[in-house]
């Protein structure tokens, strides 16, 4: 899901932030002036470097995501992708749920001089986000917990 932002300087930014719904993950928050298509194709096989294919990506309908760039990635990897429909922001729960986090909890609280300076903090806070914060849906383990238990007990709690 995309977000923007500004700097202190009043030049805006943007964020593409990629959850795993089943572990509740934060597998990136891409940080950067503008998010292409073609960028986003780019981090997404950095994620699958590190977890695999998914077999499903769930975001908005934006530019970025219908781009001939992200189709081309869907299909050549085989990987199913709904769009949610216009105005129905609870159809991707998660990633609402996330985003609303990082705002309230990190955007909000800090005034960013400069892209490298948010890239930073933003990750600090990301890492702890998956590291050192339990969830309830999870059984009280931490998103990083949840996803390092053997594959055997995936589908149970």
């Amino acid at each position: 899901m995309k977000r923007s932002d500004t700097l202190a300087s009043g030049r805006k930014f943007r964020m593409l932030t990629v959850v795993d719904d089943f572990s509740r993950e934060s597998l990136a928050v891409i940080v950067d002036n503008s998010l292409s298509g073609i960028r986003v194709a780019r981090e997404l096989d950095q994620i699958v470097e590190m977890r695999g294919v998914p077999c499903m990506v769930v975001s908005d309908n934006g530019t970025e995501f219908t781009s001939r760039a992200i189709l081309a990635w869907q299909e050549e990897r085989g990987v199913e992708w709904p769009y949610i429909a216009l105005g129905k922001p609870t159809q991707n729960g998660f990633i609402e749920s996330f985003n609303g986090r990082l705002r309230d909890e990190c955007m909000n609280e800090h005034l960013f001089a400069s892209l490298p300076e948010a890239r930073r903090i933003i990750e600090e806070w990301r890492t702890d986000y998956n590291t050192l914060r339990p969830h309830t849906s999870l059984n009280g383990l931490t998103p990083t917990e949840f996803a390092a238990r053997p594959v055997e007990g995936h589908n149970l709690l």
